[in-house]
């Protein structure tokens, strides 16, 4: 259930607080604060100062850009370190003389490290505070960076990239949680979709920087790029973020051991139904991810140039999405937007098979696919906020299943296009009948699990 605000403190208050001082993250702390970390009175004289809801409220608009900036670069770790080395996968199966499929097994460990370290790490920091584990799990995958840069045979590669995986887990689900937090309401759907962007666009830009890296150094150079990113990473999460989950909120009753935490979550309908939501759209972008070279290199004779600006035009898209859904979703609810988005999903992914069975050509895929991508941009903060809006108390759980479900669905549903196509060669038609049947089940979760009309607007 969503949150209740603190009552205020009013001007006849019995007791006049202390002080307020000033603390690491920039915000102003009062010894009138709730359970939650809402903050009651601000400024020198509380009696006339206005009422702040949320700790990040107080925080000056500088401090807030710098979290955006590196709560962004730490998400982006994840999608880095699963997509950074696609590009070398045919030298990584001549150097180890091996098959492709076996090359791609290290792909599928690295997911299924990732979603493992996501259930692991995301409840674990609503039970000892974030920076703990943030801290912990990046410098493992600063370790299993360097290690896999060294590897000397497939099966130690392996064993690197499922830890690697493990250790960029840390990032997507402790930044959404510091988020949560520290934001609640409108000002909430504005960062979490600055977060969305950075998830949104990573997956897409990384393999086109890998490319970039493979023609200056050799691919074990791209794990030891990697482990440069990491220890970056570890250094700015040291020095800039402090702990924004207050002991008493780890304490908060019914949510103290791992189990209530994951009870607590899992039995909220609006939070199952945004899950499959957030699923869906992740597996519809990872099923057009996982043809779309062999469709527009093969079938429409791309160069991998040409390549390249498909890539960076659906970003746009996403960008586009994500931006529009922030301001959107603060006016008419996160709930609305995604009964347009899912829609949305559906419509353009059902075009691109009408114009390829119409023999449109290129165009007729390319211009339906862009508004697929900017769909899933407004789909991925909307889905954030409502389950992580209903949730603060275990932000980390609620984060660590989000992640972990999507990757999870995604590695199982994206195959599916090489499944239909069966021998015959991927054409826009078998990629998007998967993004199809994808859409349609996350429009049926909108309507028959979270269903709009019954969940409250967001607070202030």
């Amino acid at each position: 259930m969503p949150e209740t605000s603190p009552v205020p403190v009013t001007p006849d208050a019995p007791a006049a607080p202390r002080e307020p001082e000033r603390t690491a993250t920039g915000s102003i702390r009062t010894h009138h604060t709730s359970a939650t970390g809402a903050i009651r009175t601000l400024g020198t004289n509380p009696r006339t100062a206005p009422i702040v809801l949320h700790p990040g409220d107080a925080m000056s608009t500088r401090r807030r850009v710098l979290y955006i900036v590196l709560l962004g670069a730490l998400t982006a770790l994840g999608p880095f370190t699963i997509d950074l080395y696609l590009p070398a996968f045919p030298i990584l199966e001549d150097d180890f003389q091996t098959s492709a499929a076996m090359i791609q097994l290290t792909l599928t460990g690295t997911m299924l490290g990732f979603a493992l370290g996501q259930l692991i790490v995301g409840p674990l920091s609503d039970k000892v505070g974030r920076r703990v584990p943030l801290l912990a799990v990046t410098a493992l995958h600063v370790v299993a960076s360097a290690a896999a840069a060294y590897a000397p045979d497939l099966l130690l590669l392996g064993i690197t990239r499922v830890l690697m995986g493990a250790g960029a887990a840390a990032g997507g689900v402790v930044a959404a949680a510091v988020v949560r937090d520290l934001f609640g309401g409108r000002r909430l759907v504005q960062m979490l979709s600055r977060l969305a962007l950075v998830s949104g666009v990573a997956p897409i830009v990384a393999p086109l920087f890998g490319s970039w890296l493979l023609g200056v150094m050799p691919w074990r150079g791209l794990f030891l790029v990697l482990a440069l990113y990491g220890v970056v990473m570890l250094i700015g999460a040291a020095v800039y973020i402090p702990e924004t989950l207050p002991p008493a909120r780890r304490r908060d009753r019914g949510a103290t051991t791992v189990w209530e935490r994951y009870r607590s979550v899992l039995g909220d309908r609006v939070f199952i139904g945004v899950l499959i939501i957030g699923g869906m759209a992740f597996s519809g972008l990872f099923s057009y991810l996982s043809a779309s070279s062999f469709l527009f290199q093969q079938s429409f004779g791309f160069d991998a140039q040409q390549y390249g600006l498909l890539f960076a035009a659906n970003s746009v898209g996403v960008v586009l999405g994500v931006q529009l859904a922030s301001r959107l979703a603060a006016r008419y609810g996160p709930q609305w937007v995604l009964a347009y988005s899912t829609a949305a999903l559906v419509i353009a992914s059902a075009a691109i098979i009408v114009a390829d069975q119409l023999g449109l050509g290129l165009w007729g895929t390319v211009i339906p696919l862009f508004f697929f991508m900017t769909a899933c941009g407004f789909t991925t903060p909307c889905v954030q906020v409502l389950a992580l809006d209903r949730h603060g108390n275990a932000a980390g759980t609620a984060q660590s299943i989000i992640g972990a479900t999507n990757f999870g669905v995604a590695a199982v549903i994206s195959p599916l296009v090489g499944l239909i196509a069966e021998g015959d060669g991927i054409t826009a038609t078998t990629m998007a009948i998967v993004m199809v049947g994808c859409g349609v089940v996350a429009v049926v979760a909108l309507w028959a699990v979270v269903r709009p009309r019954t969940v409250a607007q967001l607070a202030p």
